[in-house]
């Protein structure tokens, strides 16, 4: 059983800037990290590097690894860019132009009368209709008429396109018609990819269920390439292990199913991040926390209260909604590789972003311009190599960057300059977090904030200080908790099913639904391999007043009337009032998690030498010699006040003046605002 192997467990995670690796012995718990740069034009060879200096860390061989497990960033990629296969859309005869219309809303920090409506991922002579139509509950009004798919398919022919998305009226009330096109289409498009919207998103709004759908195609070429590449690559390094894959949804599938559905990968590194945070919060003794992963390129924020991680189903990828399940979190180009620049007077911060490759000036790489990283290095946050001695950062480089950037054009002082950049980034990610907290009813200040990332270290003091938050937690491998994440997160996939009709909950019918959801989801188990022992459902009800145009998801009362009391009860709670207006069942959908084995925390030793000199730190308040000091010989219990700077691998941590720290008995560090 999947869910019972063992041996050692390497869990790979790549970002745009950097590729983290965590290979941990699942007996002791003891845990050997590496960080290598990324390769955008192959993300393998990175994800091999990385492993092979990890095994040779711990003086293993290939043959001990157990279990790999990946956050991919491939699907999000193709998506952001628009780099998807050619992708054809089917869809009943009368509704060509749903992409078009879309929704009436606009972007939330858009000009209302300059937003232009982004170009579809599918252009209208790409969108292909078919003779047949169901109605609302699931009635056939036209029966499908095959030669219109025939037609279809020499359309797609003709178009050369490499997958197929079908996405029909009503289908998930009814969903014969579009099996039927898509066993048609396979077989007169053999090499082509065919989604159907029943097998990615079976619910109701056209056009999200078409998104979903679309993107879902366009990204399974691709996608599944690069899994059949990587699987093959890791057996010809002598690693037979199974590969698990991290999905949106904070829980990882084994390669077959991605490749079946790989949108649901679109947010992967992202939510074991998030995973992380929350296993490390709770070893602690924390439960309320706001995560903020800061990479090279964004800052991913999101809240935990009481332990519990939040999905959503109306979460974006960039400019597209993409309604499958998804850790909920917010997402800003804010990140070490964001680059500043100066227009009509302004400085501005991100989105665009060095990357990796030629990425912030310091690197030395070819990049000029002024980055997050430039500025931190300015400042004398950074020390001057990283990667343990392996990346050389250049002063000199970041000094004339910001000053050639920004200093100069807006006539600033070298560090008044580099402070601004700073203060921008910190800003735009504070507005996020006020999205996930404020905006939805929770003061920031009765959280925790854990800063992880390459980045988050930096930029955790100052952010809770703009928050009025009073506890930062630095987890032990802050800039590799994306792959630590992985080591903590479960087998997971969710079993949809919207209502034929959308109305007041009816106790027999949701009983149905929820028993053959229950019944795929006993399915999938037994193709994951996972042993009874470790198998669980949780069912799941979405509802909604009537007239409403969005649900709120609660877990299954039971029965009809219980359902409608928590949903008024859940309503109250999060926007204060309840309405005189009837209640409607949605969607029901359950959410299967088969267990895996949970990570062992080996307790950190520290010892050794802790103090590595001293540097000049510029804060507003004035620049001051601040500590350097070697995590690696921080003991629990160590005690220290800022201002100071904690050097590591993976991380750099700053701690300004009036902040003190604590290291936990699980190697976080503790810092608090006196």
């Amino acid at each position: 059983m999947r869910s019972r192997e063992s041996g050692f467990s390497v869990a790979v995670d790549i970002g745009g800037t950097f590729t983290d690796i965590t290979l941990q012995d699942p007996a002791t718990g003891r845990a050997w990290r590496a960080k290598t740069p990324s390769t955008p034009a192959d993300p393998s060879i990175a994800f091999l590097e990385g492993v092979r200096l990890a095994l040779d860390a711990a003086g293993v061989g290939e043959a001990a690894i157990g279990r790999v497990l990946h956050g991919t960033t491939v699907a999000t990629n193709l998506i952001l860019e628009g780099k998807g296969a050619r992708t054809a859309l089917i869809t009943t005869k009368g509704f060509r132009h749903v992409l078009d219309i879309g929704r009436q809303d606009i972007p939330r920090r858009a000009n209302l009368y300059a937003w232009i409506k982004p170009r579809r991922p599918v252009p209208p002579e790409r969108v292909l209709e078919v003779v047949e139509r169901i109605g609302p509950g699931g009635v056939v009004l036209i029966p499908l008429d095959e030669s219109t798919v025939h037609a279809a398919a020499e359309e797609c022919r003709r178009l050369e396109v490499r997958s197929v998305a079908i996405c029909l009226l009503h289908s998930f009330a009814h969903p014969a018609h579009e099996r039927r096109v898509a066993e048609l289409l396979r077989a007169a498009l053999p090499g082509v990819a065919v989604t159907a919207s029943v097998d990615v998103l079976p619910v109701a709004r056209e056009y999200e269920r078409s998104l979903v759908t679309i993107l879902n195609a366009s990204v399974m070429p691709a996608v599944s390439t690069y899994v059949e590449r990587l699987e093959r690559r890791l057996g010809e390094a002598g690693i037979t292990a199974p590969l698990l894959l991290m999905q949106s949804n904070g829980g990882v599938a084994g390669a077959s199913a991605i490749r079946r559905a790989p949108a649901v990968t679109a947010l992967s590194g992202p939510a074991a991040g998030v995973v992380g945070a929350r296993e490390v919060a709770a070893a602690a003794g924390i439960g309320n926390i706001i995560t903020v992963d800061i990479g090279g390129t964004s800052a991913d924020i999101c809240l935990i209260k009481d332990g519990r991680i939040g999905l959503t189903s109306t979460g974006k990828v960039g400019e597209w909604p993409l309604s499958l399940p998804m850790v909920d979190m917010v997402t800003v180009g804010a990140g070490g590789g964001s680059i500043a620049k100066v227009g009509d007077g302004a400085l501005t911060v991100g989105p665009a972003s060095a990357g990796a490759d030629p990425g912030p000036a310091c690197y030395g790489l070819g990049g000029s311009e002024a980055t997050v990283t430039d500025a931190h290095i300015v400042l004398g946050h950074l020390p001057p190599e990283l990667l343990g001695g392996r990346m050389r950062l250049d002063p000199e480089r970041a000094a004339a960057a910001v000053q050639a950037k920004v200093a100069g054009p807006l006539g600033l002082e070298l560090h008044t300059a580099a402070r601004g950049i700073l203060a921008i980034a910190d800003s735009n990610m504070v507005g996020a977090i006020r999205v996930v907290s404020v905006e939805r009813g929770h003061d920031p200040r009765d959280f925790a904030l854990v800063p992880f990332g390459g980045a988050g270290p930096l930029h955790g003091c100052a952010l809770a200080d703009l928050l009025g938050i009073t506890t930062v937690l630095v987890p032990p491998a802050p800039g590799v908790l994306c792959a630590e994440g992985l080591l903590a997160a479960d087998l997971k996939a969710e079993f949809h099913r919207a209502l034929p009709v959308a109305g007041a909950p009816d106790t027999a019918l949701a009983t149905a639904i929820l028993a053959e959801l229950r019944a795929e989801a006993q399915t999938w188990f037994d193709e994951e391999r996972v042993a009874p022992e470790d198998r669980a459902c949780e069912e799941v009800a979405l509802m909604r007043y009537e007239g409403q145009g969005g649900e709120l998801a609660l877990p299954w009362a039971g029965d009809g009337a219980a359902a409608v009391a928590a949903f008024q009860a859940a309503h109250q709670a999060l926007y204060g009032f309840m309405l005189g207006a009837a209640v409607d069942l949605v969607t029901l959908r359950v959410e299967a998690t088969g267990r895996l084995p949970a990570p062992v925390m080996a307790p950190p030793t520290g010892g050794g030498s802790v103090e590595a000199g001293s540097r000049l730190v510029h804060f507003a308040s004035g620049s001051v010699q601040a500590a350097v000091l070697d995590r690696a010989g921080l003991a629990p219990g160590a005690r220290f006040a800022g201002p100071a700077v904690v050097t590591q691998l993976d991380a750099t941590t700053l701690v300004p003046p009036g902040w003190t720290a604590e290291v936990h008995a699980t190697g976080s560090i503790v810092l608090r605002k006196q």
